[in-house]
């Protein structure tokens, strides 16, 4: 079974990064630090037009849920239309109910306008936020979903290893286990052998320094710390490791 590592892109320059270190298919966002939105549309042309990279492009209007009212699901829907227009590979998304649980009418209908134009269906770590992992995942099947991102409903994939692995044994040969959130070299190996599933998602982060972000009493940072003035990329080096962690 061939591994594949997906590395989590906020912007052109991550996805150049990302091939550069070795990886073929990235999830490309906007603001990582919100758990990445819907990406703009230069980005994804820029980055089918420069590379061989298999794009998957995420689709959140929004940061907080998943619990999306009218007007969200109205932007979400030109966004999906745009992204594959624009010549995405596929589409991560999610759509929960005030319950919790997938909501079946919101999801079809995205489902279906991917399937139209035949792209990879990914329902993204939406899924560690539904009321009962079991339910949702035969929801999931059912609606035709290609793959699921998780961390096995934890904070951290690692600390989540035993639901996606019981989740593999039961529906491995349905649908797709994507584990995500906390993935690296050091840890990569580990998870897949454990789990019996082929595919880590990483941010493999680093940082680069803006004078610009904070000056004159204006601060627009959104990390603390050493990192107050920096902003995330991913680093060519880290995918680099991931890669041959995994792969060696």
């Amino acid at each position: 079974m061939e591994k594949i590592i997906e590395v989590c892109c906020g912007s052109y320059y991550d996805c150049l990064q990302a091939e550069a270190g070795g990886a073929t298919r990235v999830e490309l966002n906007t603001a990582l630090h919100l758990g990445g939105l819907t990406p703009s549309v230069g980005s994804l042309v820029l980055t089918k037009k420069h590379t061989n990279l298999k794009v998957i492009a995420m689709v959140r209007p929004r940061g907080g849920g998943f619990c999306y009212h009218d007007e969200d699901f109205e932007t979400m829907l030109l966004d999906v239309e745009t992204m594959l227009h624009y010549g995405a590979d596929g589409i991560a998304f999610g759509c929960l109910d005030q319950n919790g649980n997938i909501h079946v009418e919101q999801t079809k209908k995205i489902i279906d306008m991917i399937k139209e134009k035949g792209k990879e269906v990914v329902f993204h770590r939406a899924f560690d936020c539904v009321s009962d992992p079991i339910q949702a995942i035969e929801t999931l099947i059912h609606l035709g979903v290609d793959r699921i991102l998780t961390s096995g409903l934890q904070p951290k994939a690692m600390q989540g290893k035993d639901m996606i692995k019981k989740l593999q044994e039961a529906y491995g040969d349905k649908i797709e286990l994507l584990a995500g959130s906390g993935m690296n070299s050091e840890n990569a190996r580990e998870m897949i052998e454990y789990a019996g599933i082929s595919q880590v998602h990483s941010s493999c982060k680093a940082w680069l320094f803006d004078p610009t972000t904070t000056t004159n009493n204006v601060s627009y940072s959104f990390a603390s710390g050493e990192h107050e003035n920096d902003y995330d990329v991913v680093s060519e080096d880290a995918v680099s490791k991931l890669v041959k962690a995994v792969k060696s």
